[in-house]
């Protein structure tokens, strides 16, 4: 499949590649259909790109959210993964929001609505964590300051 995108311009997506949403994400419900894009350019391995395949415009920033977050484990519904197909937890991708505002260094990841992707089935929901564990906006910045200067050792 062949898409103009308006941040990584044309590009190829293998179908085996599309990750549906069969209920939408939160406040996109009509937009089903993404491929998981890794931008090469800037060499970066944290930040990936969940593009829409209906709206080439729309392209989200996402990211593993125990770079960050360790101890990340939410809690969440069984009932709420039934649209992704059956639960092999080795075949579980858990990916959070990326906002990333004029001044980076207020740059959050969303912990409290988690994407979870059925990897085996290409098969994803937007789940909300019950409870106040896990905040909308958990500031990352100093965070990935810092996993870089270790890496760096």
């Amino acid at each position: 499949m062949q898409i103009t995108t308006k941040v990584f311009g044309e590009i190829t997506i293998d179908d085996e590649k599309i990750i549906h949403f069969p209920n939408g994400i939160i406040g996109f419900p009509e937009l089903t259909d993404f491929a998981m894009i890794h931008d090469e350019e800037k060499g970066t391995d944290t930040i990936h790109w969940l593009q829409s395949l209906q709206e080439p415009a729309f392209a989200m920033p996402v990211m593993d959210p125990l770079i960050v977050c360790p101890d990340y484990n939410p809690e969440v519904d069984d009932e709420l993964l039934n649209s992704i197909g059956e639960i092999v937890p080795e075949e579980l991708l858990v990916m959070v929001t990326v906002t990333v505002p004029k001044d980076i260094k207020n740059m959050t990841v969303n912990l409290k609505g988690p994407m979870v992707i059925n990897a085996a089935q290409r098969k994803a929901t937007q789940v909300i964590v019950e409870g106040d564990e896990y905040p909308v906006k958990f500031p990352i910045y100093d965070i990935l300051n810092k996993n870089k200067e270790k890496a760096g050792e």
